[in-house]
């Protein structure tokens, strides 16, 4: 079964991980997990799928490489943030 997790939790899920890890063997890892985003939802595998490089030395490369993926929409508004008023 699935899970899913909001874009800014998405490091709960990369940090099960063990670095540094192949591109495959990231998406492997990622193939259960759906991003819930702003508008919509991504599957996290197919994000990842997209990325040009073969490995990532650590999770914030491999989250790096993911928020740089998205669509722009998928993280709201521009200028915009989730904090508190």
């Amino acid at each position: 079964m699935g899970q899913d997790v909001k874009l800014n939790r998405v490091e709960t899920v990369l940090k099960d991980l063990e670095y540094p890890i192949s591109r495959e063997d990231a998406i492997d890892g990622c193939e259960d997990v759906t991003l819930v985003l702003s508008e919509g939802e991504e599957n996290l595998s197919e994000i990842v799928a997209e990325s040009s490089g073969d490995r990532f030395e650590s999770m914030d490369d491999l989250e790096n490489e993911v928020f740089n993926l998205l669509p722009r929409h998928a993280v709201g508004e521009p200028y915009q943030s989730e904090g508190e008023g």
